[in-house]
């Protein structure tokens, strides 16, 4: 019987967290949860430039929900990982004491905005374009930096910094090796 490492894949958006996460978890069989599965409108700042321009504190990123499912799944769990999207490591108060191990998946900014933009031309919907032009805006204005912010805090607090642009399955080989090699 193994005491449970909690494992979170961080990163910005389009880094690859849940694609690395569901392929860990698979290798391991070990459970997994998923940030954006347990957020709603009220997880983030309503105005996140004006958040960004007063320090960007992450703990005010609020996922209660998420919280609870993990604390659930620790108390019951017995295999040797869960794996987890968190974004931003134990950067967040509800969330660092509940995380073991941090990997941040620290890709380049241009290749994670081509995988937002992929990922919205893969699955259009009516107003595809609309969309992809409205979070280019808001992009070019502050997302970038909101994801530049966060991911600079979690750095500082990373067990493992990836950062070879590599396959899927090349990065979820190195990791895996990592994980054998470097936890308990």
């Amino acid at each position: 019987m193994y005491n449970t490492k909690v494992i979170a894949v961080s990163g910005v958006s389009g880094a690859g967290k849940t694609t690395i996460v569901k392929q860990l978890a698979n290798e391991f069989y070990c459970p997994f949860l998923l940030f954006d599965d347990h957020t709603d409108k009220s997880t983030y700042p309503q105005d996140m430039k004006h958040w960004l321009n007063n320090g960007a504190n992450l703990s005010l990123i609020q996922t209660p929900k998420f919280v609870i499912s993990l604390e659930s799944l620790i108390s019951k769990n017995c295999s040797r990982f869960i794996f987890i999207e968190e974004p931003f490591g134990k950067e967040r108060d509800s969330m660092s004491s509940l995380i073991d191990y941090v990997i941040l998946l620290d890709q380049p900014m241009e290749l994670c905005l081509a995988r937002i933009i992929k990922r919205h031309t893969e699955h259009p919907n009516s107003d595809s374009i609309g969309s992809i032009s409205n979070y280019l805006d808001k992009y070019e204005d502050h997302f970038r930096e909101i994801y530049i912010t966060a991911a600079n805090k979690v750095r500082h607090n990373s067990d493992l910094i990836f950062q070879e642009v590599v396959s899927i399955k090349d990065a979820t080989n190195y990791i895996s090796n990592w994980l054998r090699n470097n936890t308990n």
